[in-house]
């Protein structure tokens, strides 16, 4: 295996006009690997730090030209020469060079940006497609079926993705019962299609939010799944596609009180009024039901609601203590994984691994800030997560993931399956 030459950073925006970091990474073979790192709008407080320099005359603050310095003169001189082919090892040192709980000294951006794209540049050197190196990586044995991840797709934004009044962050459609990725891909595009026709024709904006998703001003839940389910039936797609919710709700959590659809809920009340909403609508998924560290809120909707699947986010922040501490409590059935939660690979597929030797379900997840980088497409497969978020059917930030699974699902040929959890 060939050894690090060069890794270089630099300064590029997001989906969001927004700053993040890009890394380059050139093996001694020539072999190359690109990485960009996304940026959350709703970040748990729990999450490895994004390094940015605060300086409100640069991009209003957001900047991250010193988590760009970061590695072009810190961590490139230390990796110069490393070998490549120990991707666990390179993680351990960026950790062990940095020397923070949160990553806080190098920036946890800085940090993924270099993990990432040793990660490509290794692939290249094999030869092989992304997913198969990290498969091959991490001991995942890869069968004569490969399972491609079923898309949440987040079609009306609310919470902090977008100005619709809507408390929860993410209404999503779930097609699950098909036996293609490309046929559940197609599924979800006509409804999303169908919706928007359908918001337009009652007067509703159909203008887009950070995740693609459209964001009409209807302010209650209830008319937002009644939307979503006129959509569903309409294009032709009845009981194929269900619904899941993102709700966020730490970000409408305050003193307690739980404020959704201008009422206010205690964190018990809160589990009443999922309950309702679940045997109102075909829900089959609900992430961040409750706050960050609400971890009774947690347990009581699981108890309440066993077979649904309960998602933790903000809760879990793909670090693997945290999950640990989950699965003892029993408060949820289902990790969030998201790569710069965390900050290295190794330390993402920990967390998948472990939640999956626990019997719990992974979703791979973008952020709200996204780039072009298709990373998580290959994650999702390599590491058989079996559900991915990358976002609404627009906007090709989200739309490159869904592209590139099309192009993995062509790759595998008969060996790709679609198997839905729900």
């Amino acid at each position: 295996m060939p050894t690090i030459s060069t890794l270089a950073a630099r300064q590029i925006l997001d989906s969001r006009g927004t700053p993040t970091v890009e890394v380059d990474c050139v093996l001694s073979d020539g072999s190359f690997g690109r990485a960009a790192v996304p940026s959350g709008a709703s970040t748990g407080t729990h999450e490895a730090l994004e390094l940015r320099d605060g300086d409100p005359k640069v991009y209003g603050g957001k900047s991250v030209l010193r988590a760009v310095l970061n590695v072009n003169q810190t961590i490139a001189g230390v990796f110069k020469g490393a070998d490549a082919a120990n991707q666990r090892g390179l993680d351990e040192k960026l950790r062990g060079l940095d020397g923070t709980p949160n990553k806080s000294k190098l920036g946890a951006n800085a940090i993924l940006g270099v993990s990432m794209a040793v990660c490509r540049a290794r692939a290249a050197s094999e030869k092989k497609p992304l997913w198969q190196s990290l498969a091959d990586q991490y001991g995942v044995a890869l069968g004569k079926e490969v399972k491609l991840p079923v898309p949440m797709m987040n079609v009306i934004n609310g919470g902090k993705h977008a100005d619709s009044g809507l408390s929860f962050q993410e209404c999503m459609i779930i097609p699950t019962g098909f036996s293609k990725f490309s046929d559940a891909l197609r599924a979800g595009d006509e409804v999303f299609m169908t919706l928007k026709k359908l918001l337009a024709e009652a007067g509703f904006s159909t203008s887009v939010g950070d995740e693609g998703g459209f964001a009409p001003h209807m302010g209650k839940s209830d008319d937002a799944f009644s939307f979503l389910m006129r959509a569903i039936e309409t294009a032709g797609y009845g009981v194929l596609v269900k619904l899941g919710i993102d709700a966020a709700a730490s970000e409408f959590h305050k003193d307690g009180i739980y404020t959704v659809d201008g009422h206010g809920f205690s964190s018990i009340d809160l589990v009443t009024h999922y309950d309702g909403l679940v045997n109102r609508w075909p829900i089959v998924s609900i992430e961040d039901s409750h706050s960050e560290d609400d971890w009774e809120g947690f347990v009581q909707l699981h108890a309440k609601q066993p077979k649904l699947q309960l998602v933790g986010d903000d809760l879990f922040v793909t670090n693997v203590e945290r999950i640990k501490e989950g699965v003892e409590k029993n408060a949820a059935n289902a990790v969030l994984i998201k790569l710069n939660q965390i900050g290295t690979v190794s330390e993402t597929v920990d967390a998948i691994q472990f939640t999956h030797r626990s019997g719990w379900k992974t979703v791979v997840s973008h952020r709200s800030g996204e780039t072009e980088d298709t990373f998580i497409a290959h994650l999702a497969v390599g590491l058989q997560t079996g559900q991915i978020k990358t976002g609404s059917l627009s906007r090709t930030d989200r739309v490159c993931k869904y592209n590139e699974l099309l192009r993995i699902e062509e790759e595998l040929g008969k060996r790709a399956v679609y198997v839905s959890p729900f």
